[in-house]
């Protein structure tokens, strides 16, 4: 008998010893809670990026020296200096996370006025850590005392929380580069020193490490961990409508948008009184009620992961009989989405919306009447004038007839790789845009006018014939470029087939879309494992759906990265990250040798295709991707 009663007290006490398991974040975050990320394992997330193409091919022994080298240069330029500032080491920290990770924004009583914010709050479950976490929060307060920086000790529901004092100055800054020879040292902001104070606070209760700057919040958590009675986040219905796109998702969001928006439109009796008797006041009230978003409820995100492959979902709670705005046009149509056959399989990314092109534009002019009718009234003498210049060459135009009421409910867009490896080809490559039109023809004709009056300097369209179809091409000016001259004169060229009007800048593309009715190309619609993974996104209202494929366009990335003949930096764009990161002013190109990234073919097998589309119902309106793993990673 005593040796039955052995094991359910050894559980028991190792049950007592390990903890009280952490409620998910939606039974812990309170009510008024208006922005939430959590992860809920992050044991799993880390798995899943594991065994991920993305996580498999950072690990691929191709990449070792690339990823030396940048690991390094980071390592060596921002993260030391910045664990030196901040009198820590991440590998000390790096382990900790080891169940559910959270962060949230939280109303906290914040009503718009000013002086008022949000409260932000982030938790952290070390589980099994949780003595290494005691620790390292124990040693990090002594490093701050040590170092100068004001420290104090509050109990919150008798758990100790250091508060740490800091103003926007005190944020850790990675080293600037020297300047060069001649150049002009960057100035301080003369307001950085008189910035409002921030009190941060950071404690521990039982595995949960708790971050906040609004001690009334943190209250309320660590009432929920000790099932108090505070309503959580998990009981509000908004929050319940969208639970269960959650189930099972290792990461996810939510956005309680109508609480935002309901602050952020609210008129303040100040504004009130300044915009009185002035049409064109800006009036954030009017603005979101135009734009639709008075109707916007929540704003769920979720991520998936399964051996097929990752789904991504984000989900725009607005029903239907409350859709104005942006949302009514966004909802488009529910009609055939699918690739036309004419769409070829070389197309390395499509598009199709089924948006009713009348209706949209209904909808954009009381969107602008709602906002202010005087703009609304700029917008159609605009539209007057342009109506006007056009009956000089055609009396019988008429710009709402010919262009607006000619517009139907397709638009497609396809484009195809770069016909180069310079940077220049790469951010331009060939494309082509058909509109649907139950009438052409005359759509074409109207669409002439109006390029050749908005076009300045544009030569007259000429004409020519092509197995049939009258292809109209417009010279439009070169661009300037970066060396201050123009570059080469472009053409715009159009023509009318199959209900739509092609445009195009490309006309050997605009040549291929006609000839595609008579020799149909071998379609994209055909290719192995679309229709599969439209399933995953698509369905019975579905009124957008995209593709792109990855392993092309990234066969010519990887090429225009690693040819790099004309010494510009094609990593110039991230220089802002890297500045809005502390980094200071560097050039991204420094710390990734792109000479060191391996031959497309070795890392190819990483490399597939993604899908997307954008669906309407009742409740609201839902965007999903996927990308499926390729198929050589499951040989």
């Amino acid at each position: 008998m005593r040796k039955i009663l052995v094991l359910p007290a050894v559980l028991f006490y190792l049950a007592c010893q390990a903890g009280a398991a952490v409620l998910p974040a939606e039974k812990i975050l309170p009510d008024d809670t208006l922005v939430m990320f959590t992860i809920p394992d992050f044991n799993r997330v880390r798995e899943i990026y594991q065994s991920s193409p993305q996580g498999r091919l950072w690990s691929d022994p191709a990449m070792k020296d690339f990823k030396n080298k940048f690991v390094d240069k980071l390592t060596s330029g921002y993260i030391t200096p910045l664990e030196h500032q901040l009198g820590v080491h991440f590998d000390d920290y790096t382990n900790l996370a080891q169940g559910q990770l959270t962060i949230a924004l939280v109303q906290n009583g914040w009503d718009g006025k000013e002086g008022q914010s949000p409260a932000l709050v982030a938790l952290l479950d070390t589980k099994d850590k949780s003595a290494q976490l005691k620790t390292n929060l124990v040693d990090l307060r002594k490093k701050w005392v040590d170092a100068g920086k004001t420290v104090k000790t509050e109990k919150i529901r008798d758990i100790d929380f250091s508060v740490i004092v800091f103003s926007k100055d005190d944020l850790p800054k990675a080293p600037k580069p020297a300047p060069a020879p001649g150049g002009i040292e960057p100035m301080e902001d003369p307001d950085a020193k008189n910035a409002p104070k921030t009190q941060i606070y950071i404690g521990q209760t039982e595995s949960l490490l708790v971050i906040g700057n609004s001690p009334k919040v943190i209250e309320k958590i660590l009432v929920r961990m000790s099932g108090g009675e505070v309503k959580p986040l998990s009981e509000l219905a908004a929050y319940d409508a969208n639970a269960g796109l959650f189930h099972d998702a290792p990461a996810f969001a939510w956005v309680n948008a109508k609480a935002i928006v309901d602050v952020v439109g609210r008129p303040s009796e100040e504004a009130a009184d300044a915009d009185s008797g002035n049409p064109f006041a800006f009036k954030p009230d009017k603005i979101m009620a135009a734009l639709g978003l008075k109707g916007l409820r929540t704003v769920a995100l979720s991520y998936n992961y399964s051996s097929d492959g990752a789904l991504f979902n984000v989900t725009f709670s607005v029903p239907e009989a409350n859709r104005t705005g942006l949302f009514k046009i966004l909802a488009g149509e529910a009609k055939d989405y699918n690739a036309p056959p004419f769409v070829p399989a070389d197309a390395v990314k499509f598009q199709r919306w089924r948006i009713d092109g009348q209706k949209t534009w209904a909808t954009l002019r009381k969107i602008a009447s709602d906002i202010s009718p005087g703009a609304l009234g700029t917008i159609d003498y605009t539209l007057g004038l342009a109506g006007e210049a056009a009956k000089q060459k055609d009396p019988n135009f008429d710009i709402n007839k010919n262009l607006f009421g000619n517009l139907g409910d397709d638009i497609i867009t396809y484009q195809k790789n770069p016909k180069g490896t310079s940077l220049a080809e790469l951010g331009s490559p060939p494309s082509i845009f058909l509109l649907g039109s139950p009438n052409a023809e005359q759509l074409a004709s109207a669409l002439k006018n109006i390029f050749v009056l908005y076009s300045p300097g544009a030569v007259a369209p000429t004409e020519r014939e092509f197995l049939g179809h009258k292809i109209n091409s417009i010279s439009l000016p070169g661009a300037p470029t970066a060396g201050g001259t123009d570059a080469a004169p472009r053409s715009l060229s159009y023509a009318c087939s199959g209900g739509y009007v092609a445009i195009s800048m490309e006309p050997s593309l605009l040549e291929e879309y006609l000839r595609s009715s008579e020799t149909p190309a071998k379609p994209l619609r055909d290719t192995p494992g679309l229709s599969e993974a439209t399933q995953k996104v698509a369905g019975s209202g579905t009124s957008l759906f995209g593709y792109s494929n990855e392993s092309e366009s990234m066969r010519v990335l990887l090429e225009v990265l690693k040819k790099d003949s004309s010494g510009a930096d094609p990593l110039a764009g991230l220089t802002p990250v890297a500045m809005a990161m502390g980094m200071g002013d560097v050039k991204v190109k420094d710390w990734l040798d792109l000479s060191l990234l391996p031959s497309f073919d070795k890392i190819s097998k990483y490399f597939y295709f993604s899908v997307y589309a954008g669906s309407a119902n009742a409740d609201g309106l839902t965007f999903k991707a996927f990308a499926p793993v390729p198929p050589q990673l499951n040989k």
